[in-house]
């Protein structure tokens, strides 16, 4: 029988594996049976906490900065939204997790459980944040009543989506800056 201890050290242990992996050899030749190798550990101990290689690799990802992208509430909205936006763009401009990042949102297009599980445990929550950050500026009359809060989110991640996942350009924290600034400028800020 597998203490809590141990079985907290051994799925430790299969998740260092996969990210050292991961960065090593690339997503596509990533395979549970090597993980578990790396892992001193049965690919059946793998399969029976981890369906695919996909949420083996959302769990490894997410494992590594729980909190690092929350947002700051420092009365100026602006301010802050550049601080959380820049955060992000360290995350994931550095390895290992913005390559695998990359590489798991092109495995949630193939996958349904691991883009339903994406966006449950990474998307959804961080768009939630940031829409709760933007309504908290609306209470405090930072921004107009009108300010559609919830396209302003889609407007605030769109481009950086799109620069990161499509045109494959560096993200930089000028280029999130810019995006900021056209929103509020666009939007009007009071």
């Amino acid at each position: 029988m597998t203490t809590p201890h141990r079985g907290a050290a051994r799925t430790e242990a299969i998740m260092r594996a996969t990210l050292e992996l991961g960065q090593e050899i690339g997503y596509a030749k990533l395979s549970i049976e090597a993980i578990a190798a790396r892992a001193g550990a049965g690919k059946h101990t793998v399969y029976r906490r981890w369906p695919s290689k996909g949420a083996l690799l959302l769990d490894s990802l997410l494992s590594l900065h729980q909190s690092s992208l929350d947002f700051p509430d420092t009365g100026d909205i602006v301010a802050d939204l550049c601080t959380q936006m820049h955060a992000a763009i360290d995350l994931l401009g550095s390895p290992p997790f913005g390559p695998l990042y990359q590489a798991l949102v092109g495995e949630a297009q193939n996958d349904p459980q691991v883009a339903a599980a994406l966006n449950e445990r990474f998307i959804a929550p961080q768009a939630d944040k940031t829409v709760a950050r933007l309504k908290a500026a609306q209470e405090q009359g930072q921004l107009s009543p009108a300010f559609d809060l919830s396209l302003a989110m889609a407007i605030l991640s769109g481009p950086l989506y799109f620069q990161f996942l499509i045109t494959q350009e560096p993200l930089t924290r000028e280029y999130a800056d810019r995006v900021i600034h056209a929103l509020f400028g666009g939007m009007g800020t009071p």
